[in-house]
């Protein structure tokens, strides 16, 4: 059963729904799936295993914060090793991204 929360976080200026439990320092991160750019379904954890990951969430690209926020981590990212992956998960379609 998947616990659904409501009240907890704003998006737009309306209370929004969460879903799942809340990850706690120390967890084993869960396997989860988007949709890649390509639309092809990426298995977060699968299939980046062996290295470093750093994961992003946004609500949305089209807002101005999330969309500054991707654009200035990118530009920082852009000087990190080979051997870490970026993951920015956002709730847009992969055209909008």
């Amino acid at each position: 059963m998947t616990t659904e929360r409501f009240g907890l976080i704003k998006v737009g200026g309306k209370d929004a729904t969460v879903i799942g439990e809340d990850l706690k320092i120390g967890m084993t991160a869960p396997e989860f799936t988007v949709q890649g750019l390509d639309w092809s379904l990426v298995r977060g954890l699968a299939d980046t295993r062996g290295k470093v990951r750093i994961i992003a969430s946004v609500p949305s690209l089209d807002s101005d914060v999330c969309d500054r926020e991707t654009r200035r981590f990118n530009v920082e990212a852009a000087a990190l090793s080979k051997d870490i992956v970026i993951q920015t998960i956002s709730m847009d379609l992969p055209y909008a991204q």
